[in-house]
C-alpha cells in the first residue's frame, strides 16, 4: 500500500494481514477517489471522518494532502494499534484522533461534524444502506460536506437521501453523497 499524494506521497506501508477482518482500498481505485476530490475539495479546510478505518490509509491520504484534522474509528484492536504506529512513525499524532468502536455507536452519539467522510465497511457487512441514512439524517456531516461509502456491485445506494452520483472502479463502487 502507498500514499499517492501530498507530503508523504510515495511512502510505502505494509499492515500485518494475519487473520485481518479489512479490505484495504486498491492502490488504483484510492487514486482514482483522491484525483476526484482533488478537483472538488479544498484539503487545507478538511476535518476528515474515517468509518471502518481499517489500516488508516485514508487518512494518512488525508492528512498528507493538508487535511486540518482526521478521525479513525475501527473496532479492530490490531488495526487501531497498527494505525497508533503509523501515526508515531509519521509523525502525524497531533492530526490523527484515533477511536477504538463501533462505527454505528460512534454515528449515532458522536457531537462532532465533519466536512469529508468515508466509509468502507466490509462487504459482506448486511446493513451498509444504514451509513449513509444515519449520516444523513444527522448533523454528523456539514451543510456542503460529501459523505462517501465504499461497497460493491451487490449494494445500491441511489436512491438513498442526499445521493449525487456513483464510480466503479472493478468491483469497487465509491457511492457520492452531499449534504
Amino acid at each position: 500500500m502507498r500514499i499517492t499524494g501530498g507530503q508523504f506521497r510515495g511512502h510505502r506501508f505494509t499492515p500485518p494481514a494475519d487473520k485481518w477482518p479489512t479490505r484495504p482500498t486498491t492502490d488504483f481505485s484510492k487514486e482514482a477517489l483522491y484525483n476526484i476530490l482533488s478537483n472538488r475539495i479544498d484539503f487545507d479546510e478538511v476535518r476528515f471522518l474515517d468509518l471502518f478505518g481499517g489500516t488508516g490509509n485514508h487518512c494518512y491520504e488525508c492528512i498528507s494532502r493538508g487535511a486540518i484534522s482526521a478521525t479513525y474509528v475501527d473496532k479492530f484492536g490490531p488495526a487501531v494499534s497498527f494505525v497508533k504506529k503509523m501515526a508515531a512513525k509519521l509523525d502525524i499524532e497531533d492530526q490523527l484522533r484515533i477511536m477504538k468502536s463501533d462505527v454505528f455507536k460512534y454515528i449515532k452519539t458522536s457531537q462532532e461534524s465533519y466536512n469529508l467522510i468515508f466509509a468502507g465497511p466490509p462487504y459482506p457487512l448486511k446493513n451498509i444502506p444504514d451509513i449513509s441514512r444515519i449520516i444523513m439524517s444527522g448533523s454528523m456531516l456539514e451543510p456542503g460536506g460529501t459523505l462517501i461509502v465504499e461497497h460493491n456491485p451487490h449494494e445500491n445506494l441511489e436512491k438513498q437521501a442526499g445521493f449525487v452520483e456513483m464510480r466503479k472502479y472493478g468491483q469497487t463502487i465509491f457511492s457520492f453523497f452531499q449534504h
